[in-house]
């Protein structure tokens, strides 16, 4: 529900996390407090929370996926999808709508399907690092971001709504498309939106750049590659996504996000011109809180969840960094040996394409 007289279906919203049931009026309380309310609540009933949007698709098994807890409403899935599934398409950059260079309007919706496989012999090149991939007609950086128009919810006037809303993609845009960041520096901007006082994000932030593992990973929030390894190809990420938001607990806005990012790259030696692509689907829902409830700094959101899919940035291999793979290490692998997926398909929520993999094995990816 909202102010203003607008409101979101409730099918729009089914993806969030079961709201924190309401306290006592008085001082704030921390974040983290509230979180561990309602993750008793999540402990008592079965299953993972429900996507955002009712789709029911026919379900392959996905590899990969893993839940954590960390204290605050913290669902991540984590699923990695390396190879490509032999005799399905000829060659790994097959792919995309290459017979159509349109550009995309922006996705306000989600999309009824995935996008069309385009010819088999269109393959990246430093001239066109999306050439053969359904990216070449997404839109560059922020501007694949979505969002919607603003109105007042929960505790924002439209305007705070609205500069909510540009926080938002000011995190999306310092995580995933700082050129600093993608160098493997660490995401300071981006860090400095969450909370301080949500201290068990805190705590993950600091073993996950201080030791990453499967749990602490800092991919599950942030794009990085090792600059020893791999550079650009080019100065353009393609993504495509869309922001939505509605009244959380507490009177709070609770803003959605579901982007996809994809990173063209070539070896960091020199004179390698072979373009490989690492995909990335992002979903994260943030909690702007009203201080008067919430220990919450000014300008800074508390997480509530976050999931990420990533496509040829390695599997099982907890660096810290995005790992590419070209033909060569590709020829000497096994791939993975999970169902087969499209890393473009934005069609179903994450959950639900992942379905109930849960074993940590690698999916294998249709395309890049």
């Amino acid at each position: 529900m909202s102010k203003g007289g607008a409101s979101v279906p409730d099918e729009e919203w089914e993806r969030f996390l079961k709201e924190a049931e309401a306290g006592s009026p008085g001082a704030p309380e921390e974040p983290s407090a509230r979180a561990r309310m309602v993750a008793r609540r999540l402990q008592e009933e079965p299953g993972p929370p429900e996507g955002w949007r009712t789709y029911t698709p026919a379900q392959p098994r996905r590899r990969g996926k893993g839940w954590y807890a960390f204290g605050l409403v913290v669902a991540i899935v984590l699923l990695v999808t390396v190879a490509v599934a032999p005799g399905r398409i000829v060659g790994w950059f097959d792919g995309g709508e290459a017979t159509d260079t349109t550009p995309l309007a922006a996705e306000s919706e989600r999309p009824s399907g995935p996008p069309a496989v385009g010819a088999a012999d269109q393959q990246p090149t430093l001239d066109q690092p999306f050439s053969g991939s359904p990216a070449a007609r997404w839109s560059d950086g922020a501007a694949g971001i979505h969002l919607p128009e603003a109105r007042a919810t929960g505790w924002m006037s439209k305007a705070e709504v609205g500069k909510a809303l540009d926080r938002t993609r000011d995190f999306l845009v310092a995580s995933g498309l700082d050129p600093a960041v993608l160098r493997g520096e660490r995401p300071e901007k981006a860090m400095a939106l969450i909370n301080p006082h949500q201290s068990d994000v805190q705590d993950f932030l600091g073993k996950a750049f201080r030791a990453p593992d499967r749990e602490n990973d800092p991919l599950l929030l942030f794009s990085r590659f090792r600059s020893a390894d791999v550079r650009p190809a080019g100065d353009v990420v393609k993504t495509r996504g869309r922001v939505a938001f509605r009244e959380g607990a507490k009177g709070a806005v609770e803003i959605s996000t579901d982007v996809t990012y994809v990173y063209p790259v070539v070896r960091a030696a020199g004179g390698s011109d072979e373009v490989a692509r690492t995909i990335v689907r992002r979903e994260v829902v943030m909690s702007w809180d009203d201080p008067a409830k919430i220990v919450i700094e000014p300008g800074t959101f508390s997480l509530v969840s976050y999931k990420v899919d990533t496509t040829n940035g390695g599997c099982g291999t907890y660096t810290g960094y995005l790992t590419p793979k070209f033909l060569a290490d590709r020829a000497a692998s096994d791939g993975g040996d999970g169902p087969a997926v499209d890393p473009y398909d934005r069609s179903a929520p994450m959950e639900k394409q992942m379905g109930e993999a849960g074993d940590g094995t690698c999916g294998t990816a249709t395309r890049s």
